[in-house]
């Protein structure tokens, strides 16, 4: 029987567990699409300022490779100088004329001053034949023949041949901190080297223990047309950090870095 447009119609209305899966509904938003979208726009804006800086100039007139090879401008900082290729003596010879050069071969010559040779009159005659001027190593040899007097060897507890004791080693060595340039010329310099040092003799029943000790040395020096030469040197007292709380080593300890821990060249 046909139903009457006038008819009202009876709707049945399920419960939404029921509707079918398949029944539209309204666009929801997609947060993935979207940071998507902003990330792979600020990745298109990042490579076109790489690309339109590319070609800019550096305003500091320095290239990235100037930067890493230039050492940072500090008063104990290293220049990267090479140290010197050549030796005499165990000692560093053929420094470069130039201010750098001066003050590596001030380094070099302070740890031959400072070492265990000196102790020994022959072992000074090599020293200074090595790194003083001929004009100088006369009064040189002098000097310091009377500074290591029989008596100073005594109360190193050496004899007078400056030879330690069976069973004991004499340890002396310089080890320089910096070096500055206090006076400068074409043909002569003072450098002055600051340095801790060890001295004293290790071993059972030492008498003289190795201790530390601080000083600076001014070295004058002169250009003898092949290399920096000694003319002159003065030692002066510190200056001297505060000591560590550190534990002192052994006599044992003490003579085996000794002798296993070689010294070094130095340069500027």
């Amino acid at each position: 029987m046909p139903v009457s447009d006038d008819q009202p119609h009876t709707r049945t209305r399920l419960p939404v567990g029921e509707q079918s899966v398949y029944q539209p509904t309204g666009r929801q938003p997609r947060p993935l699409r979207t940071l998507l979208t902003v990330l792979l726009v600020v990745a298109l804006l990042v490579v076109a300022i790489s690309i339109a800086n590319r070609d800019k100039p550096d305003p500091t007139g320095t290239t990235s490779a100037d930067q890493a090879a230039t050492p940072q401008a500090a008063a104990t900082a290293p220049t990267g100088q090479l140290p010197v290729s050549t030796a005499s003596n165990g000692i560093g010879v053929g420094h470069p004329h130039t201010d750098q050069g001066a003050q590596s071969a001030a380094a070099n010559y302070a740890v031959a001053l400072g070492s265990a040779e000196m102790l020994r009159a022959e072992g000074r005659r090599t020293v200074l034949a090595t790194i003083a001027d001929s004009t100088s190593q006369a009064a040189l040899a002098a000097r310091l023949d009377a500074a290591f007097s029989k008596e100073t060897l005594t109360k190193l507890g050496l004899d007078d041949k400056g030879k330690a004791p069976k069973g004991l080693t004499f340890v002396s060595r310089t080890v320089p901190v910096g070096t500055k340039t206090t006076n400068s010329a074409d043909t002569a310099t003072v450098v002055e080297v600051w340095c801790t040092g060890l001295l004293g003799l290790a071993g059972p029943g030492s008498v003289l223990p190795v201790t530390e000790n601080w000083y600076t040395l001014t070295v004058t020096m002169r250009w003898t047309g092949a290399d920096w030469k000694l003319t002159d040197f003065a030692r002066r007292t510190g200056p001297a950090p505060l000591p560590g709380d550190q534990q002192a080593a052994t006599a044992e300890e003490i003579t085996g870095a000794v002798q296993d821990f070689g010294g070094f060249r130095y340069a500027r």
